[in-house]
This record gives C-alpha cells, sequence and structure tokens, in this order.
C-alpha cells in the first residue's frame, strides 16, 4: 500500500519551518508517502523563480534563509496540483488568503482527506466569530484539527527544543498529525478543545501588539506582565463567551495559551512592529512592508475583527484591553493613553 500522500499550503517562514520537519519524518515511517508537496506562491528572487529556487538549492531563501530543506520537499506553484492525491493538508498562509485558496483547491481535494490549520487569525462571519478551520471545514467539507503553540518559526527550524498543542475533536486525526508532526525538539499534546486551541493563536497576537507598544514606551517589565496578565483574562473570557462546547481552563496552561502568549510578548514580529509604531510615529501598514519582507501582521487585523463582533455583541466596554489596542491601531486613538485601560481593567472577568 503507498503511503499517505502530505501536501504543505504555505512556505513563508512558519510554513518552511514545518516543511523542515514533515519532510524528515515522513522518510522514517512506512504510513506516509516519502514525497511532500508544498505550494510555493511565485515570487521572482533576483530573476529566478523562488519554486526553482527551493527545488534546485533547496532553501527558501526569501522566508527562511540560512535552513535547508529536505530534499524530498517539492516546491509547486499551481496550488490545484500541489494537492493532487494528498489526504493530509497543512495549511499554514497567511488568514486574510484563506478564501480564495479553499476556492481554488475546492475541486481537486482528494475523498476522505483532512486538514490541519497552523494559521493564527479569526474572521468576522454574517453571525460574529468565525475560526479558520469553520471556514475550511465549510469550504472544503474536510475534518479539522489545529495547531498553535509558542513556536517561533526560526527557533523551531533551528531546532531548539519547543512544545505546541494540536486541537481536535477527532482523537485519531490529532494522534495521526501528532506522529506527522513531532519531533524529539517540537513536543505534541492532543487535546480535544480545538475551538479554544485556535482562539488562543489569533487573541494571543492582539495582547504582543499591547507588549509591543509597553516596549516603545519604555513602560518596563512590570507593566507588560500586566498586559500579559489582563490580556489573558480577557482571552479566557472572550473563549467563554464565544466557543462552542466546554471552555476549560487547563487548555491555557497547555503551550497554546500560556507559553505562546507570553513568547509573542517578548519576541514574535506584532510585539516588534507595535514596538516600531509608538517610535516611529508610521503606520501600521507603513510598518508591515517595510519590517516583515513580505510576511503578514496578523494582531492588528485580528483586534479589528474581534472589535466588530464586541461591537455587535454590545461588549466593547467588557474587553477594555482588545478594545484600546483596536482604537491605537485604526483609529487614530493617542498611543500614550495606552495605559490607562490597564489602570481602569476590572479586577474580574
Amino acid at each position: 500500500m503507498p503511503g499517505t500522500k502530505v501536501c504543505i499550503l504555505g512556505s513563508g517562514n512558519w510554513g518552511s519551518s514545518i516543511a523542515k520537519i514533515v519532510g524528515v519524518n515522513v522518510r522514517s515511517s512506512n504510513r506516509f508517502d516519502p514525497v511532500v508537496n508544498m505550494w510555493v506562491y511565485e515570487e521572482v528572487i533576483d530573476g529566478k523563480k523562488l519554486t526553482e529556487i527551493i527545488n534546485t538549492e533547496h532553501e527558501n531563501v526569501k522566508y527562511l534563509p540560512g535552513h535547508k530543506l529536505p530534499k524530498n520537499v517539492v516546491a509547486i506553484p499551481d496550488v490545484a496540483e500541489a494537492v493532487k492525491r494528498a489526504k493530509l493538508l497543512i495549511f499554514v498562509t497567511p488568514h486574510q488568503f484563506i478564501r480564495s485558496l479553499c476556492d481554488k483547491i475546492k475541486s481537486h481535494v482528494e475523498d476522505g482527506a483532512i486538514g490541519i490549520s497552523l494559521i493564527k487569525g479569526i474572521d468576522e462571519g454574517p453571525g460574529g466569530l468565525q475560526l479558520i478551520s469553520d471556514i475550511i471545514r465549510k469550504e472544503l467539507e474536510i475534518e479539522v484539527s489545529v495547531l498553535m503553540g509558542a513556536n517561533i518559526a526560526r527557533e523551531v527550524a533551528e531546532e531548539k527544543f519547543c512544545e505546541t498543542t494540536i486541537g481536535s475533536t477527532n482523537e485519531a486525526n490529532g494522534l495521526l498529525f501528532k506522529e506527522l508532526l513531532q519531533t524529539p525538539n517540537f513536543r505534541i499534546t492532543v487535546v480535544q478543545e480545538s475551538d479554544t486551541v485556535e482562539l488562543c493563536g489569533a487573541l494571543k497576537n492582539i495582547v504582543a501588539v499591547g507588549a509591543g507598544f509597553c516596549d516603545g514606551l519604555g513602560f518596563g517589565d512590570n507593566t507588560k506582565a500586566a498586559v500579559i496578565r489582563l490580556g489573558l483574562m480577557e482571552m479566557v473570557a472572550f473563549a467563554k463567551l464565544f466557543c462552542r462546547g466546554q471552555v476549560s481552563s487547563d487548555t491555557f496552561l497547555e503551550s497554546c495559551g500560556v507559553a505562546d502568549l507570553i513568547t509573542t510578548c517578548y519576541g514574535g514580529r506584532n510585539r516588534k512592529v507595535a514596538e516600531a509604531f509608538v517610535k516611529t510615529s508610521k503606520s501600521i501598514a507603513e510598518l508591515e512592508a517595510e519590517m516583515l519582507n513580505g510576511q503578514k501582521l496578523q494582531g492588528p487585523q485580528t483586534s479589528a475583527e474581534i472589535y466588530k463582533i464586541l461591537q455587535k455583541k454590545d461588549m466593547v466596554n467588557k474587553f477594555p484591553l482588545f478594545t484600546s489596542i483596536y482604537e491605537i491601531c485604526f483609529e487614530g486613538k493617542d498611543v500614550k493613553k495606552f495605559i490607562a485601560c490597564l489602570q481602569s481593567h476590572p479586577e474580574h472577568m
């Protein structure tokens, strides 16, 4: 019996880091096809196509320079071609592109395929909050798990030890993806609260923007600790309002919760760009273009989506940290007034 075919949809720094892991793991198991397809959005780098560079030099020179990809990871520019025969789909693109991606592959996905989303973001649907995994489920009619954790892409690529969390309501699917993705230095826990795991991955990016504001304003580690704690309170409160099924405190103690929150508030692009926003007075869009080498920033966009949802529910005042970050990013509120949302934050939510 041939092994199960894997396709990675996305090839930024996170997608390429995951490709390093998957490429090695499929070769050491007879359960998986030894050739991994990776859909790459085609770009021209110094006169050469990025897919050609990856397939000849086995390196994503734009998004993950200095790290060799396994030779069995094949870059494919046509997304419909990339998903052919694949039964395991790994989604790792910026969240704002997921609908158009699903449209392109809808008629090409194999019967019986399952997916896992590594995308940290949410969308505003007609009924309010819409998780990225829900969009994939609806558009492609497949079961979807999620993977979220304290996983800065370059550190994963450098094989530094970290933990991560798979959320899967189907335990067998969660365990299959664990087998595909786990390494001695990339340790995975599988939990069933998939919605909570995914929401953690989106909301922590908003809090990281607040941490970046603290750094830019010179507030120090005590203030940043308050941002992290109050941000976690708002994450838990939001999850309890909007998640289907149970929301347990234990899930927030997994890597997808408090660990990812801390990591993102001290490293990562959202903190970095938010600090520059304070120091340069440039817009978020300008800084994204200047600082991120084509990558997309998730925190401000997620704050805008959350704000719209809270407005519809008449609950803006119950989430002062999320609201203040949105107003500073998009409505011209003075960033120096950020401290006010901490000083007036309710003790209990």
